[in-house]
């Protein structure tokens, strides 16, 4: 196998199309924060700010018929003790699952010879991997606890948030009907007060791009209702989110969805829709409605949604806000790994 180190955006972009087409054939090609889009959006960025400074250090591998086998989608940082760190980019607070992108059938094997290219390669200069967000479900765990061994470097791995998920069935009453019966009535309650509020009521996407400018701003806005939400909203953190959203948009994944009454954007959810599955990646509220719960009023109507519309499962991704347990949620976890040399 042959292994290229990729530290700067020009080069990255000449394999743009390879990159979402080795994802697809990965275990994790359901993953939005994987795709090419979002990779290279959170690196121009930065994060939206929450890394001042670092150096990209992508590692792909290729067979020696020059096919793409894995993607290694590292950065390296100096970290608070002053050792150098790999890092998955996206990492950690606005990218939900990470992980390194490889062939299914090819998993271990890559992994291993990426040690043997870490370990030998001398423009990489490094001492510690920190791996955040890689999800519980992953290979990729077993793959590097298995590479390190080989090495005799240092292996640790703690639990992060959980990650709430519905896997859902094929019709809305049979969901509704697997809900503890106090939070299947309460569904049913702000439904109807909501369609028989005395307001015209309606719930849409963002549909098309001569309206995504202004429907971006009015979810920063209900978003900043919120006093947390509107500190995380710094001018870098907006135009952070401004290119995800319309990258997302421009790759057919964005749900981006609002609840009006009588005209007045009551409710948002930024979603991404990928793959057969809802990621739920941030909302928010017109607190002034705040009695009629739009809030769960559009959730409910988007879970219909997806139902009605052959989507598998809503992962609530990182968090373990309650209304995610009302809605059905079951726990899984995302990793962190922690790989170093010495010992």
């Amino acid at each position: 196998m042959q292994f290229e180190l990729i530290q700067d955006l020009q080069t990255l972009d000449q394999i743009r199309f390879e990159w979402n087409q080795i994802l697809s054939h990965s275990r994790a090609r359901h993953v939005p924060f994987l795709k090419y889009e979002f990779i290279r959006t959170w690196w121009k960025n930065l994060g939206g700010g929450e890394w001042e400074s670092a150096k990209l250090c992508i590692i792909i591998g290729r067979s020696d018929e020059g096919a793409l086998l894995g993607i290694a989608p590292f950065f390296q940082k100096i970290n608070e003790n002053g050792k150098k760190t790999l890092m998955l980019v996206g990492t950690k607070e606005i990218a939900d699952y990470l992980d390194i992108i490889i062939q299914a059938e090819n998993h271990q094997i890559f992994v291993d010879q990426l040690f043997n290219y870490l370990d030998t390669e001398p423009s990489l200069d490094w001492e510690i991997m920190d791996l955040y967000n890689i999800s519980e479900e992953s290979q990729t765990l077993d793959s590097l606890r298995s590479a390190a061994k080989k090495r005799n470097w240092s292996f640790s791995i703690e639990r992060l948030q959980p990650c709430p998920y519905i896997t859902l069935p094929e019709d809305w009453e049979i969901y509704l009907a697997a809900l503890d019966k106090k939070q299947r009535h309460e569904i049913r309650r702000k439904l109807r007060r909501i369609d028989n509020y005395e307001h015209p009521t309606s719930w849409y996407f963002i549909e098309q791009r001569s309206e995504l400018e202004a429907g971006i701003e009015a979810f920063f806005e209900l978003m900043s209702q919120d006093p947390e939400k509107a500190r995380f909203l710094t001018d870098a953190m907006r135009t952070q989110l401004r290119e995800i959203i319309h990258a997302a948009f421009d790759n057919s994944w964005l749900q981006l969805a609002f609840l009006e009454i009588d005209g007045q954007k009551v409710a948002g959810y930024l979603n991404f829709d990928h793959a057969g599955h809802i990621w739920v990646y941030n909302s928010g509220i017109n607190f002034q409605y705040g009695n009629l719960s739009p809030g769960w009023v559009l959730l409910s109507e988007l879970i219909r949604w997806s139902i009605e519309n052959g989507r598998t499962s809503v992962d609530f991704m990182r968090g373990d806000e309650g209304y995610k347990y009302k809605f059905g949620g079951i726990d899984r976890y995302v990793m962190r790994v922690t790989i170093r040399k010495d010992q």
